[in-house]
């Protein structure tokens, strides 16, 4: 394995398949029935002259990036596109050989710029390299013959590098303190349309896959839980006793964190919620439980707010907001202890963000008050879900939010042939049940072992044959 290796990206493929719901999932402002997963295939060609491919996978979720309510979904959707095609244009602009790290770093600013000059904000940007940057990885990986986890505890993509945002922190030293787990906890979200328990359902889809709250935690054991909030303070509360009302029904301790979706305008919004909850003895229990407050505040107005006296009695962090790669370094100073982990945001910003919290719990006296929790944006089985729990543990964070394979019904509308690759390969993480190759969720826990597999966490491809090439627009 050579130190940092250079190479040449040769080719970049971008395509897209629809991906259906078998239950609607409500988050901030949008209820989400069916969208497109896109996906990005490279070819590196290293110092020798060989060539090899890598491939990446992300949904491409509409009212996430960029929430403006006059834009229908369809327009999300071209928003993806056309930032995908920007990052595809950049990264093939400069046939100079560099490091995995040296190709995002290279294009990073100018992709930014474009997107900024498209009035696309920061966050849908980084959608395209992020996309691009892990396929570029994989085929790396490949190439070198080691696992994701070889690859970044040895640093072998060059992290820091040309980045001022790295100075100081010491990366090599970071990567190198890793130690990958072979499980970790699913953290199940609880979205605002979810019904809790039978009595709330019009009607079941009947294809016996968990619908309730209560058949999730009695089919997989989950422990961890994320609540969704709606900003409407009486109906969040009655819905987190009835939420409540189960939970505490489990006789091992339950940790949930709560997500306001953006959807407080201010601190004493959320303070308000805090208060209510507070108030009621049924919630006692719930808000002991309670490890964190996600992006409460809508991104446009969260940065200028100071948390630092609002009195909410638990850590807050940021998701949304979290669109520049200092962005958590604002936060930090407004009063935020935390930032997400989200693949669709680049995987160097994550460990960047992560190696933060490590030399700032460092600098305060080593207790861990920064942190970063891994949240999902419903990602599929697959290369999607693979890399996102891989990089995760990797930041060894103990527990991930899990819901792609809740409100899908797993690789059902996949061949049968790729089905069966990904079930061959990782059989730890998959299970076939009901009809198709799924997730697998046993006492709340995934096992994950076998993403130390050569390459970016899959040792199986997705048929893109079976795609449609998202083309020049």
């Amino acid at each position: 394995m050579t130190d940092n290796p250079r190479f040449a990206l040769r080719e970049i493929t971008l395509f897209e398949r629809p991906v259906t719901l078998r239950l609607p999932f409500r988050f901030g402002v949008v209820t989400l029935t069916e969208c497109p997963q896109a996906f990005a295939r490279v070819r590196i060609e290293t110092a020798d002259g060989a060539s090899h491919w890598g491939a990446s996978a992300e949904l491409m979720a509409p009212k996430w990036f960029d929430k403006n309510l006059a834009l229908s979904n369809e327009e999300n959707f071209a928003q993806l596109r056309a930032v995908l095609r920007l990052a595809h244009g950049a990264y093939l602009s400069d046939s100079t050989p560099a490091s995995a790290f040296g190709h995002f770093s290279r294009h990073h600013d100018a992709v930014m710029a474009a997107a900024a000059a498209r009035s696309f904000n920061p966050l849908l940007a980084s959608y395209g390299p992020a996309l691009i940057d892990r396929a570029v990885l994989d085929a790396l990986c490949r190439a070198q013959g080691v696992s994701f986890y070889t690859a970044m505890t040895s640093n072998l993509p060059g992290l820091g590098n040309a980045r001022s945002e790295f100075a100081d922190l010491d990366i090599d030293a970071f990567l190198a303190q890793r130690s990958p787990a072979p499980s970790i906890e699913a953290r199940h979200t609880v979205g605002l349309l979810d019904a809790i328990s039978a009595g709330d359902l019009a009607k079941r889809v009947g294809d016996g896959l968990p619908e309730t709250l209560e058949d999730v935690i009695a089919a997989h054991g989950h422990r961890y839980f994320k609540l969704k909030v709606s900003g409407q303070v009486a109906a969040d509360l009655a819905r987190l006793e009835a939420i409540a009302a189960v939970l505490d029904g489990l006789s091992d301790p339950y940790f949930i964190s709560l997500d306001g979706n953006e959807q407080y305008q201010d601190a004493a919004g959320v303070a308000e919620l805090v208060v209510g909850i507070r108030g009621r003895s049924a919630l006692a229990r719930l808000w002991a439980s309670t490890l964190f407050i996600e992006q409460p505040i809508a991104r446009k107005l969260a940065l200028d707010t100071d948390l630092r006296d609002a009195p909410l009695g638990k850590p807050v962090i940021i998701d949304e907001s979290d669109g520049e790669l200092d962005t958590f370094v604002v936060a930090r100073a407004r009063g935020y202890a935390g930032v997400s982990s989200k693949t669709c945001k680049g995987l160097y910003k994550s460990v960047l963000n992560a190696a933060r919290c490590a030399a700032w719990n460092r600098e305060e006296g080593g207790a861990p008050r920064y942190f970063m929790s891994a949240e999902d944006l419903t990602t599929q089985a697959g290369l999607s879900v693979q890399q996102d729990l891989a990089l995760v543990n990797l930041l060894s964070i103990t527990h991930v939010e899990r819901n792609g394979h809740h409100y899908v019904n797993g690789m059902a509308a996949l061949p049968a042939a790729e089905q069966g690759a990904f079930l061959a390969a990782h059989p730890d993480l998959y299970e076939r049940s009901h009809g198709a190759v799924r997730l697998k969720i046993a006492q709340g826990r995934i096992e994950i072992g076998s993403l130390a597999c050569i390459g970016y966490a899959s040792a199986a491809m997705p048929d893109f044959a079976a795609m449609q090439e998202i083309g020049p627009a």
